[in-house]
Protein backbone atom coordinates (compact mmCIF):
# COMPACT_ATOMS: atom_id res chain seq x y z
CA UNK A 1 0.00 0.00 0.00
CA UNK A 2 0.59 3.58 -0.38
CA UNK A 3 2.14 5.44 2.34
CA UNK A 4 3.25 9.24 1.83
CA UNK A 5 4.53 9.85 5.64
CA UNK A 6 7.27 7.05 4.88
CA UNK A 7 8.30 7.89 1.44
CA UNK A 8 8.94 11.55 2.48
CA UNK A 9 10.99 10.46 5.20
CA UNK A 10 12.78 8.64 2.30
CA UNK A 11 13.82 11.30 0.40
CA UNK A 12 14.90 13.34 3.62
CA UNK A 13 17.01 10.74 4.15
CA UNK A 14 18.24 10.10 0.64
CA UNK A 15 18.88 13.61 -0.19
CA UNK A 16 21.83 13.54 1.75
CA UNK A 17 24.00 16.84 2.61
CA UNK A 18 23.68 18.36 -0.74
CA UNK A 19 19.91 20.32 0.62
CA UNK A 20 19.25 22.45 3.22
CA UNK A 21 15.42 22.13 3.14
CA UNK A 22 12.77 20.32 1.86
CA UNK A 23 9.47 20.60 0.08
CA UNK A 24 6.77 18.30 1.17
CA UNK A 25 5.33 19.07 -2.15
CA UNK A 26 1.82 16.88 -3.25
CA UNK A 27 2.24 15.84 -7.13
CA UNK A 28 -1.89 16.80 -7.69
CA UNK A 29 -1.65 20.28 -6.54
CA UNK A 30 -0.41 22.85 -9.16
CA UNK A 31 0.63 26.10 -8.41
CA UNK A 32 -1.00 29.16 -10.17
CA UNK A 33 0.08 32.03 -8.68
CA UNK A 34 3.89 33.47 -9.53
CA UNK A 35 4.00 35.46 -6.03
CA UNK A 36 3.98 31.69 -3.66
CA UNK A 37 7.51 31.97 -2.11
CA UNK A 38 9.19 28.75 -2.39
CA UNK A 39 12.22 30.06 -0.72
CA UNK A 40 14.53 29.10 2.33
CA UNK A 41 11.91 28.47 5.27
CA UNK A 42 14.46 30.06 7.59
CA UNK A 43 12.06 31.46 10.51
CA UNK A 44 10.35 27.71 10.87
CA UNK A 45 7.95 25.48 8.91
CA UNK A 46 6.28 27.58 5.88
CA UNK A 47 3.08 26.01 4.74
CA UNK A 48 2.36 27.74 1.01
CA UNK A 49 -0.97 25.52 0.27
CA UNK A 50 -1.89 27.17 3.66
CA UNK A 51 -6.07 26.73 4.40
CA UNK A 52 -6.64 30.35 2.87
CA UNK A 53 -5.25 29.36 -0.09
CA UNK A 54 -5.92 25.21 -0.51
CA UNK A 55 -9.23 24.46 -3.19
CA UNK A 56 -10.18 21.97 -0.73
CA UNK A 57 -8.75 22.12 2.74
CA UNK A 58 -9.60 25.00 4.99
CA UNK A 59 -8.91 23.45 8.65
CA UNK A 60 -6.71 25.62 10.96
CA UNK A 61 -4.38 22.85 11.47
CA UNK A 62 -3.89 22.07 8.19
CA UNK A 63 -0.41 21.83 6.98
CA UNK A 64 -0.45 19.32 3.87
CA UNK A 65 -0.32 20.08 0.75
CA UNK A 66 3.13 21.73 0.25
CA UNK A 67 5.03 22.49 3.46
CA UNK A 68 8.52 24.12 3.54
CA UNK A 69 11.28 22.71 6.39
CA UNK A 70 14.53 23.15 7.05
CA UNK A 71 16.41 19.79 7.17
CA UNK A 72 17.29 20.79 10.86
CA UNK A 73 13.67 21.09 11.71
CA UNK A 74 12.40 18.06 10.46
CA UNK A 75 15.02 16.19 12.02
CA UNK A 76 13.67 17.86 15.24
CA UNK A 77 10.11 16.25 14.45
CA UNK A 78 11.46 12.72 14.01
CA UNK A 79 10.15 13.59 10.37
CA UNK A 80 6.65 12.05 9.92
CA UNK A 81 5.16 8.74 11.33
CA UNK A 82 5.64 5.75 9.42
CA UNK A 83 2.02 4.03 10.53
CA UNK A 84 -0.21 5.78 7.85
CA UNK A 85 -0.63 3.60 5.37
CA UNK A 86 -3.10 4.50 2.70
CA UNK A 87 -4.43 7.91 1.84
CA UNK A 88 -4.66 10.97 4.69
CA UNK A 89 -4.34 11.45 8.18
CA UNK A 90 -0.36 11.69 8.38
CA UNK A 91 -0.61 15.98 7.69
CA UNK A 92 -2.39 15.70 10.73
CA UNK A 93 -0.67 13.64 12.98
CA UNK A 94 2.80 15.71 11.74
CA UNK A 95 0.98 18.93 12.40
CA UNK A 96 1.13 17.57 16.10
CA UNK A 97 4.74 16.94 15.80
CA UNK A 98 5.26 20.51 14.73
CA UNK A 99 3.98 21.74 17.84
CA UNK A 100 5.44 19.35 20.19
CA UNK A 101 8.93 20.12 18.48
CA UNK A 102 8.24 23.85 19.74
CA UNK A 103 7.85 25.21 15.94
CA UNK A 104 5.27 27.65 14.67
CA UNK A 105 4.14 27.24 11.00
CA UNK A 106 3.99 30.28 9.33
CA UNK A 107 1.99 30.92 5.86
CA UNK A 108 1.96 33.24 3.12
CA UNK A 109 0.44 36.78 3.29
CA UNK A 110 -0.37 39.56 0.49
CA UNK A 111 -1.98 36.24 -2.18
CA UNK A 112 -5.02 37.76 -3.13
CA UNK A 113 -6.36 34.48 -5.28
CA UNK A 114 -7.79 32.78 -2.41
CA UNK A 115 -8.99 29.06 -3.35
CA UNK A 116 -7.37 30.00 -7.19
CA UNK A 117 -4.23 29.96 -6.03
CA UNK A 118 -3.73 26.10 -6.78
CA UNK A 119 -5.27 23.61 -9.07
CA UNK A 120 -6.08 20.38 -7.62
CA UNK A 121 -5.30 17.94 -10.20
CA UNK A 122 -7.33 14.84 -8.48
CA UNK A 123 -9.54 13.16 -10.59
CA UNK A 124 -11.44 10.46 -8.10
CA UNK A 125 -12.92 8.76 -11.19
CA UNK A 126 -9.54 8.79 -12.98
CA UNK A 127 -7.19 7.66 -9.58
CA UNK A 128 -8.76 6.13 -6.67
CA UNK A 129 -6.87 6.53 -3.43
CA UNK A 130 -6.60 3.96 -1.00
CA UNK A 131 -8.71 5.37 1.60
CA UNK A 132 -9.21 1.67 3.14
CA UNK A 133 -9.05 1.70 6.91
CA UNK A 134 -9.39 -1.35 9.28
CA UNK A 135 -10.20 -1.39 12.98
CA UNK A 136 -6.98 -1.10 14.30
CA UNK A 137 -5.75 1.42 11.95
CA UNK A 138 -8.93 3.63 12.92
CA UNK A 139 -7.26 3.78 16.45
CA UNK A 140 -4.20 4.65 15.79
CA UNK A 141 -4.80 7.56 13.52
CA UNK A 142 -5.46 10.31 16.13
CA UNK A 143 -2.78 9.19 18.45
CA UNK A 144 0.69 11.06 18.09
CA UNK A 145 3.14 8.61 17.19
CA UNK A 146 5.93 9.46 19.89
CA UNK A 147 8.69 6.53 18.68
CA UNK A 148 8.29 6.08 14.64
CA UNK A 149 9.45 8.30 12.01
CA UNK A 150 12.65 8.96 10.16
CA UNK A 151 14.99 6.86 13.20
CA UNK A 152 13.24 4.02 12.15
CA UNK A 153 11.70 3.91 8.89
CA UNK A 154 12.49 0.52 6.62
CA UNK A 155 13.00 0.37 2.60
CA UNK A 156 15.01 -0.90 0.01
CA UNK A 157 16.27 1.33 -3.64
CA UNK A 158 15.14 -0.33 -6.15
CA UNK A 159 16.25 1.81 -8.78
CA UNK A 160 17.49 5.04 -9.21
CA UNK A 161 17.44 7.19 -12.21
CA UNK A 162 19.06 10.93 -12.93
CA UNK A 163 17.22 12.86 -15.09
CA UNK A 164 16.71 16.69 -16.10
CA UNK A 165 13.45 18.70 -15.51
CA UNK A 166 13.73 21.93 -17.46
CA UNK A 167 17.29 21.90 -17.32
CA UNK A 168 17.67 21.07 -13.31
CA UNK A 169 19.29 18.08 -12.45
CA UNK A 170 16.28 15.30 -10.79
CA UNK A 171 16.81 11.88 -9.41
CA UNK A 172 13.73 9.48 -9.55
CA UNK A 173 14.12 6.90 -6.74
CA UNK A 174 11.88 3.62 -7.04
CA UNK A 175 11.30 2.76 -3.26
CA UNK A 176 9.70 -0.81 -1.77
CA UNK A 177 9.04 -0.02 2.09
CA UNK A 178 8.65 -2.94 4.48
CA UNK A 179 5.85 -3.54 5.80
CA UNK A 180 5.90 -5.02 8.93
CA UNK A 181 2.11 -6.71 9.52
CA UNK A 182 3.06 -6.72 13.23
CA UNK A 183 3.62 -3.37 14.04
CA UNK A 184 0.85 -2.21 11.23
CA UNK A 185 -1.04 -4.90 9.76
CA UNK A 186 -3.10 -2.42 7.61
CA UNK A 187 0.21 -1.90 5.37
CA UNK A 188 -1.30 -5.03 3.54
CA UNK A 189 -4.69 -5.28 1.68
CA UNK A 190 -4.82 -8.70 2.69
Amino acid sequence: RFNRASLINVGFLESGNDTDYIAMHDVDLLPLNEHLDYSFPEAGPFHVASPELHPLYHYKTYVGGILLLTKQHYELCNGMSNRFWGWGREDDEFYRRIKGAGLQVRRPSGITTGYETFQHLHDPAWRKRDQKRIAAQKQEQFKVDREGGLNNVRYRVESRTDLSVAGAPCTVLNILLDCDTNETPWCTFG
